[in-house]
């Protein structure tokens, strides 16, 4: 596999069970590759297995078959995911700030446990206040990349919903992980709330443009599920659709095995600064929704799924356009 590849799942299955028997057959034969540097919108159906599939890549809940795989620059190997890791991130709709904290020390919470110990902190003050320092001041930093230089010091309850979801994209940002899933982060928002923090995610990626042109590593691989189309379409490069809505009887079953990809195209690429008329994303949405979305509508998985192809013939854009994507 390329090393431009940030995580695979591979022939990934997941069901629950009930006194031993399968009770629900969520997710069937799930095979995804995620490019370094990308921002891919998940979307699908209420009750598809959206979150049931990025629990499984965070690894807080294995699949019952196949596996995830996330690559290692440490160790130039990729490795199958079996638990949770600083390797990937997640950000909730119903974010977790400690409100005792300020933003800049919410933010820098997590590099204090994951780089000291409770026994370092009270034997080596000396050396932990340094530390401290160094890690008030990334966190610092990266809130006023995410546009919050002016609310370092705030406690949660002085900040707004927008403010705070802020703070908890930069808490999962600062431990660099190698994928960050936005679980529906900005479902509770009001809308000009909404576009300020899909505006934040463009310039994240105007980012890993810059780090490309440079022969870098882009520093953000994001994976966000979203329930609105216009946003995933606007803040992603790729659109991936999850769905139940597919023909699983003409393939032999006898019920449902789950919900499976039944779309994946790359989208268009836009700037935080650009001037957007949705009417330019109507053409995809109409068909995200026919085929993901129509109960009525069944079609075979692969026929929406071109994303490799679309590759292939140079149709990517932003950090997709790199040759080196090609595998």
């Amino acid at each position: 596999m390329s090393t431009n590849i940030c995580m695979e799942c591979s022939d990934l299955n997941h069901w629950f069970c009930q006194e031993n028997k399968i009770s629900n057959r969520v997710l069937y034969n799930i095979n995804m590759k995620i490019i370094r540097g990308e921002i891919v919108s998940l979307v699908g159906p209420s009750g598809c297995g959206k979150s049931t599939l990025l629990r499984a890549i965070l690894g807080t809940h294995s699949p019952r078959q196949g596996k995830v795989s996330i690559f290692s620059d440490e160790k130039n190997e990729f490795y199958t995911i079996m638990e949770p890791s600083r390797d990937v991130g997640i950000v909730y709709q119903r974010y977790a700030l400690y409100p005792f904290l300020t933003a800049k020390e919410n933010v820098a919470f997590g590099l204090m446990l994951d780089q000291t110990s409770i026994p370092f902190r009270i034997f080596r003050p000396i050396k932990w206040r340094r530390i401290r320092k160094e890690h008030i001041r990334q966190a610092v930093e990266l809130l006023e990349k995410l546009g919050l230089g002016r609310a370092v010091n705030l406690y949660p309850s002085e900040m707004s919903g927008g403010m705070c979801q802020r703070v908890a994209i930069a808490q999962a940002l600062i431990m660099k992980p190698k994928l960050l899933l936005l679980d529906e982060p900005f479902g509770a928002l009001d809308e000009a709330t909404r576009e300020d923090l899909q505006h934040m995610l463009l310039h994240l990626y105007q980012e890993n443009l810059t780090a490309f042109k440079k022969g870098m590593i882009p520093p953000f691989t994001i994976m966000i599920v979203t329930h609105e189309l216009d946003e995933a379409i606007y803040v992603g490069d790729r659109v991936i659709a999850l769905s139940q809505y597919w023909n699983w009887k003409e393939q032999g079953f006898k019920e449902c095995p789950g919900a499976t990809i039944v779309y994946d195209k790359v989208a268009p690429v836009f700037s935080p600064y650009d001037v957007i008329n949705h009417s330019v994303f109507l053409d995809q949405k109409t068909e995200i929704r026919k085929v993901a979305f129509d109960e009525k509508f069944l079609m075979d998985p692969t026929t929406a799924c071109q994303f490799w192809k679309q590759m292939e013939q140079g149709k990517g854009e932003g950090v997709l356009k790199n040759d080196n994507c090609k595998i």
